[in-house]
């Protein structure tokens, strides 16, 4: 009896330290995946630290283009712009070329135009960036993805204080050194009661070391005016770098 009694209790002490063991596992590996999800915040908002820093100002090349309804192969109206950007002072735009519609023209994409301009205005333009300051992120589980030719990590993000502008959704970071790859949510806050939700997706490129937009796209449907798409092609950077 006693042999099976201390037979018992060296079962329930191994079955224990089992239990201990897979316990500790557990919290040990949900100690790393936070510091994992710590390095990678970090690493993100070094990485657009730098770019603040270091980018001086840039000049290029971008191709507006609004589709209308299921029809995403011609445009019902086409902007082509020189962007120029000056830190400490923003942005400005010089309209290239213009075709299509003239409403959508005129409500449309000049709008747009004067809203960049004023998003990218000193004290307004941080409150935008990719940081944790502006956004609330969480590492996605999965590992590494590869995402335009880049293995990142993805972030899911939303905004701590809701604007248009602002997307909620998934930020994707190069693993190697955190900078964005690419962005895809929807809009945070609608810019009117009658418009209805905005996705929007912007992929980025490393220029001189520093990520810049390649192609963004936005759709949205209005309860006027229906299904609207509009894509936005960057090129020809030219950036100045202290």
């Amino acid at each position: 009896m006693r042999f099976r009694q201390w037979r018992t209790a060296v079962v329930l002490i191994a079955l224990g330290a089992g239990v201990g063991s897979i316990e500790a596992q557990k919290n040990g590996a949900r100690a790393a995946r936070e510091l994992d999800e710590a390095s990678v915040i970090r690493m993100v908002d070094s990485t657009v630290a730098a770019r603040v820093e270091n980018v001086l100002g840039f000049t290029g090349i971008e191709h507006y283009a609004v589709y209308r309804g299921d029809d995403e192969k011609h445009p019902a109206t086409e902007m082509t712009v020189r962007e120029t950007y000056k830190k400490g002072v923003g942005k400005t735009f010089e309209i290239l070329a213009e075709s299509g519609s003239d409403m959508i023209l005129r409500f449309g994409l000049h709008p747009l135009l004067d809203n960049d301009k004023t998003l990218n205005q000193p004290g307004n333009v941080e409150h935008s960036w990719f940081t944790s300051a502006n956004y609330a992120m969480k590492l996605k589980p999965g590992g590494v993805q590869k995402i335009n030719g880049h293995d990142c990590y993805a972030l899911e993000i939303a905004p701590r204080q809701k604007a248009p502008h602002m997307i909620e959704g998934t930020l994707w970071v190069d693993a190697q050194n955190g900078s964005v790859t690419r962005v895809a949510g929807v809009a945070s806050k609608s810019p009117s009661p009658l418009a209805g939700t905005t996705k929007m997706m912007r992929d980025y490129a490393q220029i001189n070391g520093f990520s810049m937009a390649t192609h963004a796209r936005a759709e949205s449907n209005s309860l006027f005016v229906g299904r609207t798409v509009v894509t936005i092609d960057y090129r020809d950077y030219h950036l100045q770098i202290r």
